[in-house]
């Protein structure tokens, strides 16, 4: 074929295709509707919009035909009649069947659509513009993926925080099930360094160890530090030791375990305030429960831990009776010497070695172990100071 007689059949095969252009969406949308289960199944907005995307890509594949020398925008002219929501409704997969349905169609009708002696070219034109409409799809959702990535890190980030300063409430929530949370009964916060790097990479890699445990996560890197709200475990230690591995070298905390998202406040609160006092513990467990530093936390002024020490420790054991309360304050005096105590108490080592087992079931610290009985002495300390200032 000549150059005149090619230009010629080019230009009817143009025409063929302008004027076939409703025809072949409907046959394209009738095939999806025969072979397609999930369009089927989607509701009728949905299916009206990919009917949309079918006329558009028809035409832009005929305009693509006119000038196919012409750099065109495939993704814009195609997909640009559809909204973003329709990235989220239908997946990719399902996206490459619709797209392979409606090439099948159009190819199939070649023979009626070009020209006499314009077969080939149209053919050859079919295979060129299904391989750019493959990598316009493609562009479409990984744009749609990085968009609602990074909206979905802010929104993280928005609850991290919120959490943290303790200023989430139900909007919080809802963020949180936005983003996949779940409605968990056991939530602990946990606090250490965030490496230096991309912020990213560390979040991802909270995931995949949040994953691999079974457990829930929110987290972000709130300045210098590495935040993660945690959620499925009873044992916030071994929550903690389960996503270690992204945290940076240094102490990682983690608050007492309660009873939903907004309550994590409270953990929060109680990591942070161990996170500032565990430089007075040098050999503290990493990761080391907040809980284990109440009384660093109570000397650097958390009122939180002085609470918590006068009240679950020092009134539960003036509540049992003075005799507990005497005998735990002459053995931590008599330097937790069971015969000292005794002979200060006239008692028998037995009598004083029974009420310290019975100090430990009152307050749930042993007064043998050293780390206990310094507990237990600031503890007493702290209570002492409160019943002073009570009686002046």
């Amino acid at each position: 074929m000549g150059p005149a007689a090619g230009e010629r059949a080019h230009a009817q095969t143009v025409r063929r295709l302008e004027q076939s252009s409703g025809k072949l969406a409907a046959a394209a949308i009738a095939r999806m509707d025969q072979q397609l289960s999930w369009y089927r199944a989607m509701p009728p907005e949905n299916r009206s919009w990919i009917g949309l995307v079918a006329q558009a890509g028809i035409a832009a594949f005929t305009e693509w035909f006119r000038h196919p020398d012409a750099p065109q925008a495939i993704s814009t002219d195609v997909f640009g009649t559809a909204p973003r929501e329709l990235t989220r409704a239908i997946t990719l997969r399902q996206t490459v069947e619709m797209v392979r349905t409606t090439i099948d169609v159009v190819e199939s009708a070649v023979d009626e659509l070009a020209a006499p002696g314009g077969e080939r070219a149209l053919r050859n034109a079919i295979l060129v513009y299904a391989r750019e409409i493959a990598f316009a799809t493609a562009q479409v959702y990984a744009q749609a993926a990085e968009a609602r990535g990074a909206w979905d890190a802010r929104l993280e980030s928005l609850v991290v925080n919120a959490v943290v300063s303790g200023e989430a409430d139900e909007s919080d929530v809802s963020r949180a099930a936005a983003l996949g949370w779940k409605s968990s009964d056991h939530v602990t916060v946990v606090l250490g360094n965030a490496p230096n790097g991309d912020s990213e990479l560390t979040v991802e890699a909270i995931r995949r160890a949040a994953r691999y445990a079974k457990l829930q996560v929110l987290t972000g890197v709130l300045g210098k530090r590495l935040v993660v709200v945690a959620g499925g475990s009873e044992d916030p230690v071994q929550a903690a030791k389960a996503l270690l591995g992204p945290f940076a070298p240094g102490p990682v905390v983690a608050g007492p375990v309660v009873g939903d998202l907004l309550a994590a406040t409270h953990s929060a609160q109680a990591a942070a305030a161990g996170l500032r006092a565990v430089g007075a513990w040098p050999d503290a467990p990493r990761p080391v429960h907040a809980d284990e530093l109440l009384p660093e936390r109570a000397m650097a002024g958390d009122p939180a831990a002085r609470r918590l020490l006068v009240e679950e420790v020092y009134r539960p054991l003036q509540d049992a009776g003075s005799a507990l309360l005497e005998t735990l304050s002459v053995y931590l005096e008599q330097a937790s010497s069971l015969e000292g105590a005794a002979r200060m108490l006239f008692v028998h080592p037995n009598t004083v070695r029974y009420r310290l087992r019975r100090v430990t079931d009152v307050t749930g610290w042993p007064p043998s172990d050293v780390r206990s009985a310094f507990t237990l002495r600031i503890a007493l300390m702290l209570g002492r100071l409160q019943d002073a200032a009570h009686r002046h």
